[in-house]
This record gives C-alpha cells, sequence and structure tokens, in this order.
C-alpha cells in the first residue's frame, strides 16, 4: 500500500525504513502535521499515518475519504484526536498501537522523579560552569515514599514494578482493578484516598472526557502538602492554571510533566530562536521545582521499533482483509 507519514522526524523515517523492505509498502514521509491545510498530501495514497498531535477532526475525515483514504494508521496508542464516529460514518478504518514499550514511558517517569527529588539537572548546569557548591542541592529519598498511581494499564503496571524495587509503598486507582498488581503488593484505593495519601502521584491514565482535567483545583486539594506530581501520559488530565496556583502556594512541592494541554504548537518543534507565546508553559518554567520535557517518554530505540513493527504489521492486515486486532472503532 502506498501510505502517507505526516509529522515525520528523522527517527521515524529511520525505524520505519530499517523493516519497510519486509512488508513491501511504500512511504511518503512529509514533516508537515496533519491538519485541513496539509491533508492534500495525501492524495493519491491509500492511508495514513499519522501520530499524537495530528488532529484528525470532521472536516479532515470528509477530505480524506474525498481523496480515497481507506486506512488511518496511529502510530502511538492514543486515539483521543481522532473523531471516531466521523470516521466510522465515512467506513474509514483506524488502527493504532496499543503498546509499544510500556517500560520506556514508565522508566522516563521515574527518570523525571529522581531527578527533581536529586536535583541533578540544576547540579548539571552547577558543575558546566565549575560551581561544585552543595548549597540549594538537599534532596529527598524515593525509598519508603508512598506512590500512587493513577491507571494501572500497561504503563501503569510496569511503573508500578519499578517502584516497588525502589522499597516505595504503591497505592492506585483504576476502575479495573489488576491481580497482577495486587499480587506485588500494589493496594487499590479510591482516587481521593490516593491523592490525600500519596507522596508521590503519578499518572498513566488515558485522555477521556471523564478524566479530562482530572488534576484540577478541587483535586488538587485532598493532596499532601509538597506533593511530587508527575505526568506521561496526557496533557490535559491537568488543569494547567490549577496546577501553576498550586505550585505558587506550595502545594505543589515538584512538577514533572512530558507533555502539557496545549502542546500541539509547542512540542516537537525548535522554537529556540522565538519567543514563547503560550504564556502558561512560559510560566512554568521559571518555577526552578518544574521540570519539562518536550513528550519524548516514548522515545527510545526499542519502542519505535515495536511502533514501526506493530503499524506495519496493522497496514499489512487491512491490506490482506485480515482481522484488525488493534482495531479502534466508535463507542
Amino acid at each position: 500500500m502506498n501510505i502517507a507519514c505526516f509529522s515525520t522526524k528523522s527517527y521515524d523515517r529511520q525505524s520505519f525504513d530499517r523493516i519497510l523492505p519486509e512488508f513491501g509498502h511504500s512511504f511518503s514521509y512529509f514533516e508537515a502535521k496533519l491538519d485541513i491545510h496539509t491533508v492534500s498530501l495525501a492524495e493519491g495514497h491509500e492511508a495514513i499515518c499519522t501520530f499524537v498531535n495530528d488532529h484528525i477532526d470532521a472536516a479532515i475525515v470528509k477530505k480524506l475519504k474525498q481523496l480515497g483514504i481507506k486506512l488511518i494508521a496511529l502510530r502511538c496508542a492514543g486515539y483521543n484526536q481522532v473523531d471516531l464516529d466521523a470516521a466510522e460514518t465515512n467506513k474509514l478504518k483506524i488502527v493504532r498501537v496499543p503498546a509499544y514499550s510500556p517500560e520506556a514511558v514508565a522508566e522516563h517517569a521515574i527518570a523525571l522523579i529522581l531527578t527533581l527529588a536529586r536535583k541533578t539537572h540544576k547540579a548539571y548546569n552547577r558543575v558546566r560552569e565549575n560551581n561544585f557548591s552543595l548549597e540549594g542541592l538537599t534532596g529527598v529519598n524515593i525509598h519508603g515514599k508512598t506512590i500512587g498511581v493513577i491507571g494501572t494499564g500497561a504503563i501503569g503496571r510496569a511503573f508500578c514494578r519499578i517502584a516497588k524495587g525502589f522499597g516505595c509503598k504503591v497505592i492506585a486507582y483504576d476502575i479495573y482493578e489488576n491481580e497482577e498488581m495486587k499480587q506485588l503488593g500494589v493496594t487499590y484505593l479510591p482516587l481521593n484516598e490516593v491523592l490525600s495519601s500519596s507522596h508521590i502521584i503519578s499518572l498513566h491514565c488515558p485522555l477521556t472526557p471523564e478524566t479530562h482535567h482530572l488534576i484540577n483545583a478541587t483535586t488538587i486539594k485532598h493532596m499532601q502538602d509538597g506533593v511530587a506530581l508527575i505526568n506521561t501520559s496526557r496533557g490535559a488530565l491537568i488543569e494547567t492554571k490549577a496546577a501553576i496556583k498550586a505550585l505558587k502556594n506550595k502545594k505543589i512541592g515538584y512538577f514533572g510533566i512530558d507533555v502539557y494541554e496545549q502542546e500541539e504548537n509547542i512540542f516537537f518543534k525548535n522554537l529556540s530562536e522565538e519567543i514563547m507565546q503560550d504564556e502558561q508553559i512560559a510560566r512554568l518554567m521559571t518555577f526552578p521545582n518544574v521540570l519539562v520535557t518536550g513528550h519524548q517518554a516514548f522515545l527510545t530505540k526499542e519502542a519505535l521499533a515495536q511502533i514501526s513493527q506493530t503499524t506495519l504489521t496493522n497496514i499489512t492486515a487491512f491490506e490482506n482483509g485480515e482481522e484488525l486486532v488493534n482495531e479502534v472503532k466508535a463507542s
């Protein structure tokens, strides 16, 4: 099949080109994000391949149908950026990569926690200027702390295993309790109890209408003073204004995010020569106890290999009329 691949970076090309000969598909790589202005690039192709910040709304779905597109292959796990009802109406199939490397994202969440807890990002910058003073670098132990995990899907479970290895007490909230996690020693509690009992809270749930702004002014009030809040899942799980206020009054002691609710016009771009127009993320980056990474939690060689393998397998299954085990449908 001929596939138009949007939001392409060099690492995408490398991972796909490495195994494309095994599948026989043809990829056209476009750096542009998929939107109403770039959708015409899909002309002459049978399928498109998109990433998390390619918003596929009803207008784009309709245009894709007109261009002869039959399949939308998401090279990510999340699909909240797709109008599923519009896709179903226009008879466009959607497939995704439900799990590529849960450990990649879980390990990045741990990296955010350790960096903030031990202030290694500050130490790195100091030492590069020949400043070896330890003043202001006092950290906190992770061992013995209570970590609250919101969402125990594949990534949340991987995170729990690592946290247990650090000697932490792990409590969790999920509408579906996992028996494997219970055997590991994870205790499931109601959301408010997890929020109030945790020294560290890590978010690992999908973005749905029910979880949008799950962390807001009201839920933050349930948290301990000085809590560490980590998000490597979806940006809109956190109401940014509420988080900023909580940072200012020291309710949140540490804040580590790899995702941001308004990230689509910021992340995956080099804006070093531009003035930041987004006032909220600009404000976040002024706090000494905030660490922001640009949606890189997934970015490991192992994860990229799995993403390309699963995406191409999904496309081949569609081409051959086989069962689409990773199909996403409107509810």
